[in-house]
Formats: C-alpha cells, structure tokens, sequence
C-alpha cells in the first residue's frame, strides 16, 4: 500500500470480523464491488493454519479480482503460506525485519504503534511500509488499552513519507476529523460489517466523505 493519489486523499482498508465463514465472501464481495477499497485485513483467532488457510482462500480470490491487497494479521508463517500481499504485525507479534526475510521485498508490512511516536518511529526505522495509530474511539472489535489522538496523525505526516493507518472506532461519522488530521487509510470493522443496511452502503457511506 502507498499513498493515495487524489482524489482519494485517504482510503479504505478493511479488516475482518472474526468470523469469516458461512456467507461472509458474499458480504466482502458486496463491499468490495460498491467503491474502491485499497486492503482487506484478515484476522480470525483460535483457529490452527490449516483452517484459517481453508477460510482465508475464496476471501483472498475476492481481494484479487478487486486488486486489494490482502493483508494477514499478527502471522507471518501464515501470509507465507498463503503468499498474501503483506502481513501486519502488533507490538508481540515479531519484528518487521523478520517479516521482511521471510515474505520478501515486496510484501507490504504494517506496524500497531498504539498512540506512540517512539514505536511508530522504530517501526520505520526496521522497514515497516505502513504504521498504524489508535484506537481513536471506542470500538466493540476489540478490548482497548491505548488511545490515540488526531493530532499524532497530523504530527506524522508533518515528519515522515511513510503512510499512516488509523484504526479503532471508526465510522463515518467520526472519519472526517481523522481524514483532516492527515491520515492516508482508515482502518475500519465494525462499522462496515455491522451496518443495518449491509456492508456495501456502509463502503458507499466511507467513500463519499474519502472523495472530499
């Protein structure tokens, strides 16, 4: 992932719920068809490889013929296996560099800094392609233990080249506020996957406050 050219100032990157089966392709499809999306998260737990590859396959296919990156959360073995575009990595999931050796130059590598400068910045220091802020907001996805404020988003593109992912609560009644304070993706679950109309008016929704 790279920065966006306008008009898309910022995009969206998709990040799964935790269960992906049953009629879930059909839902990522949905979204994935209403507006441009630049990545899709993968992320289940407590499943072994072999189960999350047999549930990660027809979602990967879905990502391919949108050209959407196709990123696996915390494990770097299995975006191996998988050949996924990229992995994203928490604060104890190992070090970039790691991921780099392993998945090769091309592989996109993203960093959870939490509301850090210092981790942000040592993420790029070991070669991460992206650092992630938050959480923002309060988010049901999962348990929050940092917070992040606008204002580091703002801060980072000030400072550094290197995109900058902001995640944690985010809706569309929230975005603009992150939008303006400089961030190149929003990194949104819930609100895409939770909506009452489905996830592709919740892509719909996003896209028009991305277009400005």
């Amino acid at each position: 992932m790279t920065t966006p050219p306008k008009p898309y100032s910022c995009q969206l990157y998709l990040i799964s719920p935790l269960d992906v089966g049953g009629d879930f392709p059909e839902r990522l499809e949905a979204a994935l068809s209403a507006a441009p999306v630049a990545a899709f998260q993968f992320r289940v737990k407590g499943v072994d490889q072999h189960e999350a590859a047999r549930l990660a396959e027809p979602l990967q296919a879905i990502c391919a013929a949108h050209d959407v990156a196709f990123i696996v959360n915390d494990d770097m073995a299995l975006a191996k296996r998988l050949k996924a575009d990229g992995v994203h990595l928490g604060q104890g999931d190992g070090d970039p560099r790691e991921a780099r050796s392993l998945l090769g130059p091309g592989a996109q590598i993203g960093v959870t800094c939490h509301g850090s400068r210092h981790l942000a910045m040592e993420a790029g220091d070991a070669g991460a392609d992206y650092v992630a802020f938050g959480a923002f907001f309060p988010t049901t996805t999962k348990a929050v233990e940092h917070r992040a404020e606008p204002e580091t988003l703002t801060w980072w593109q000030g400072l550094f080249e290197l995109p900058c992912v902001a995640i944690g609560g985010i809706t569309p009644d929230n975005a603009k506020l992150l939008i303006e304070a400089g961030a190149d993706f929003l990194a949104v679950s819930g609100a895409v996957w939770n909506d009452p109309e489905g996830p592709a008016a919740a892509v719909r929704r996003f896209d028009v406050l991305l277009k400005g």
